[in-house]
């Protein structure tokens, strides 16, 4: 929680000045609300705002299963997009890679395979085999890659994962939270536009073989478009899902279900409470002033106060008349003032939800007055309590 905002009372004359919006449009931008699910561990949030919807034991370390192929995904757009690798690029497949079991995209021994095909093999049909081909070609060996994917996985701010293994095949200390599963996603969606499309792909058929994706929710009408399932007897059923309504995307990790068929339905109805029960509301638009303050002793009279970022907010459409929004600095502000000094802040509070603080600055450089306009000012205020010139 952020810490309570300090006044500081040493400027003259010392005076504090609330005061209150009565504003009805703010947001939960922290606090999540109350819903029983099956899942073991789960999180909702709100990718244009960032705020927590929904959340059961998401930051606890669980078994990701095949969830964690989105961390070797995400290598591979990366290096995609930084031009150190090529969709069209091939590599070869090991008697390792052919050989392993599980959910497969039937890549053939000693043949070459592109890099597009194995993307494809693994987002649509969580081919073990495709990621353990592309670990060998990018590091030599999987030990390896998995070790990149622990580095990574520290650089973007992965805080309760670590990997053993490209696949997330079974594995001692290969674990990843609902949270980091989140986040990862987020940064797939945000960071790789030109690759995020093909989690959409419904089927994909390699080696005369045609295979469907096992994400659930692409099949139904609530605008799934993304991202990857995932089940071993140890994680139960999980899945990690994105889905777009009417310009607005929620991220949804559910895991430790009992079958398939739960999953796709409890990631179904988690989706569609999120969606119906909250709303992104715009507060304030950078640049828009939230009130003027006093100068003491400057050129003018007063300086407008602004607001130096866009506040877009996440609530429940319930709890939005309970919402207040305080604006608090000290008044009046003392010449010269520069532009862009921050000089309070907003606050926003609300039933259930952390108090959150915006920084508020001046819009303005005001000038001091010269000595007889200070003097006159001076005089003016010990006779009639008025500030400024």
């Amino acid at each position: 929680m952020i810490n309570p905002i300090k006044i500081n009372q040493a400027l003259h004359p010392a005076i504090l000045l609330t005061f209150w919006f009565l504003i009805l449009i703010c947001s939960n931008a922290s606090g999540s609300q109350t819903l029983e699910t099956k899942a073991r561990h789960a999180l909702m949030i709100d990718m244009e705002t960032n705020a927590v919807i929904l959340e059961k034991a998401a930051d606890e370390p669980m078994p990701p299963a095949s969830m964690s192929k989105l961390m070797t995904i995400y290598m591979v757009f990366e290096k995609l997009k930084a031009g150190k690798l090529d969709l069209k690029d091939r590599f070869i497949v090991s008697e390792k890679a052919w050989r392993k079991g599980g959910s497969k995209m039937f890549v053939r021994v000693n043949r070459r395979v592109s890099v597009k095909d194995l993307l494809r093999g693994i987002i649509v049909q969580s081919g073990n085999d495709a990621c353990i081909v592309i670990a060998e070609g990018l590091a030599g060996s999987e030990e390896a890659f998995a070790e990149e994917m622990n580095d990574k996985a520290a650089k973007i701010g992965l805080k309760n994962s670590q990997f053993k293994n490209a696949t997330g095949w079974p594995a001692e200390g290969h674990y990843m939270s609902a949270r980091d599963l989140a986040t990862l996603s987020s940064k797939l969606i945000k960071d790789f536009p030109d690759y995020y499309p093909m989690f959409a792909e419904k089927s994909f058929r390699y080696s005369k073989i045609k295979q469907g994706n096992r994400n659930p929710l692409l099949y139904r009408r609530g605008g799934a478009d993304g991202l990857k399932t995932g089940h071993t007897e140890a994680s139960g059923y999980g899945l990690t899902a994105s889905a777009q309504r009417e310009g607005r995307r929620l991220l949804l990790v559910v895991n430790g279900l009992n079958s398939s068929r739960e999953r796709a339905s409890e990631a179904t109805r988690l989706l569609d409470w999120g969606f119906r029960t909250t709303k992104v509301y715009n507060l304030f638009k950078k640049g828009d002033s939230v009130g003027k303050a006093d100068t003491w002793l400057g050129k003018e009279g007063k300086v407008p106060l602004i607001v130096d970022d866009n506040i877009t907010l996440t609530m429940p459409r319930l709890a939005r008349a309970k919402m207040k929004v305080k604006l608090v600095f000290n008044n009046p502000i003392p010449a010269p003032v520069s532009k862009g000094t921050v000089v309070g802040r907003i606050l926003i509070n609300a039933p259930g939800m952390e108090e959150m603080q915006v920084p508020v600055k001046t819009a303005l450089d005001i000038e001091e007055l010269g000595f007889f306009g200070r003097m006159n000012a001076a005089i003016k205020y010990l006779l009639f309590g008025k500030l400024g010139s």
